[in-house]
């Protein structure tokens, strides 16, 4: 599904049934990095390719008004805000960025779509999961959006590579990102 090279295995599922609040409040935080993520390669990336930030700032526009929505929901359950530790999911694959330019823009591009990727899968197996309906109907919503994502990002790397490349550093990414998944976190995190 969308690249991924592992399915999330059922201890994630137990995670959301032992704390669905850290769940909730990890998505919020997902969300918030989500668009500073992507005002940050408009910062980097706009003035040498600008044909992306208007792919871009609709990425931001999108993001925030998901960290909007996921603060009114728990907000609507009477959960707090409040600062989390992540889980190493992000640091891994951002370990993986290489360092010369233009390599760096396709691998900070790459990731992100992983990650948007990654989103879109555990949005759908929490639609399916969640027994709360409003919280079902709202994570079934947000899969599109996270796919778009995923495919817009990959669309956008190959601006600054070869698709055959684009493609080639996307399985091995992929693969490296399914381990990553695989181990897991034992803090109950949405890319946990």
């Amino acid at each position: 599904m969308l690249g991924l090279k592992g399915r999330t295995q059922a201890r994630w599922l137990a995670q959301v049934d032992e704390d669905l609040p850290a769940i909730l409040v990890d998505h919020a935080h997902c969300e918030k990095k989500a668009a500073g993520t992507a005002m940050n390669l408009i910062f980097c990336y706009g003035t040498r390719v600008p044909e992306v930030c208007g792919e871009l700032s609709e990425i931001v526009v999108e993001e925030l008004e998901h960290f909007r929505q996921v603060l009114a929901l728990l907000d609507a359950r009477g959960i707090r805000f409040s600062s989390l530790k992540p889980s190493g999911y992000g640091r891994k694959l951002n370990d993986l960025v290489r360092p010369g330019e233009p390599e760096r823009a396709v691998d900070r591009l790459l990731v992100a779509s992983l990650i948007e990727a990654r989103s879109c899968e555990r949005f759908s197996l929490l639609r399916e999961h969640i027994s709360d309906a409003e919280l079902a109907e709202f994570y079934g919503s947000l899969f599109e959006s996270e796919a778009r994502h995923h495919s817009t990002y990959v669309q956008m790397a190959t601006r600054f590579a070869s698709e055959a490349e684009v493609r080639s550093r996307l399985e091995e990414l992929a693969a490296a990102e399914a381990t990553i998944i695989a181990e897991g976190d034992p803090l109950p995190r949405m890319h946990s």
